[in-house]
């Protein structure tokens, strides 16, 4: 079995889960790179994606990315400056799979929280008060907390689910 891990990454955040990921996993051969470098996908099994979300799925790299996949087994990992557990979270990760269940066998989905540059919150401070990004008393806390993420759990949960896949389906 030969798997690639391969993210696309803003802020270092899907980075860091695909390091993690990669260093969980156990495979023959299993090669890391960020997605602008893969050149060659025929002698992949498995293509394990990572992407930073972008208006609700896969920033625009990643999702030319993952069109190009076909025939593989896939797995897909997100990080996102807001909750995981919430509808906005599932929707942003089940954005990615809508891309590639069609032509590929899904064999796991993860998605965790990922700290927000500070540039972006600085962006946002300047919006007016009706539009959606607007910085709020409650979002001022999530960033607070989004800063911790992703957290070493985070990275080891996101290890231990594509490690248990990949002994599973391949």
């Amino acid at each position: 079995m030969k798997v690639l891990v391969t993210y696309s990454s803003l802020t270092g955040n899907t980075q860091k889960v695909a390091e993690g990921i990669y260093e969980g996993i156990q495979a023959e051969v299993k090669d890391i790179k960020p997605m602008k470098e893969v050149t060659e996908l025929d002698s992949y099994d498995v293509v394990l994606a990572g992407y930073w979300v972008d208006k609700g799925g896969p920033n625009e790299e990643a999702k030319k990315f993952l069109e190009r996949l076909e025939g593989k087994k896939v797995g897909i990992f997100a990080t996102l400056g807001y909750w995981p557990d919430t509808e906005h979270g599932w929707n942003s990760l089940m954005n990615g799979e809508e891309v590639v269940k069609e032509k590929n066998q899904v064999i796991a989905k993860y998605i965790c929280q990922g700290k927000l540059n500070d540039s972006i919150i600085a962006r946002f401070e300047k919006l007016p008060a009706d539009n959606p990004h607007a910085i709020t008393e409650e979002k001022r806390r999530r960033y607070a907390v989004a800063k911790n993420h992703p957290s070493e759990a985070d990275i080891a949960h996101a290890a231990e689910l594509f490690c248990e896949r990949l002994s599973t389906n391949v």
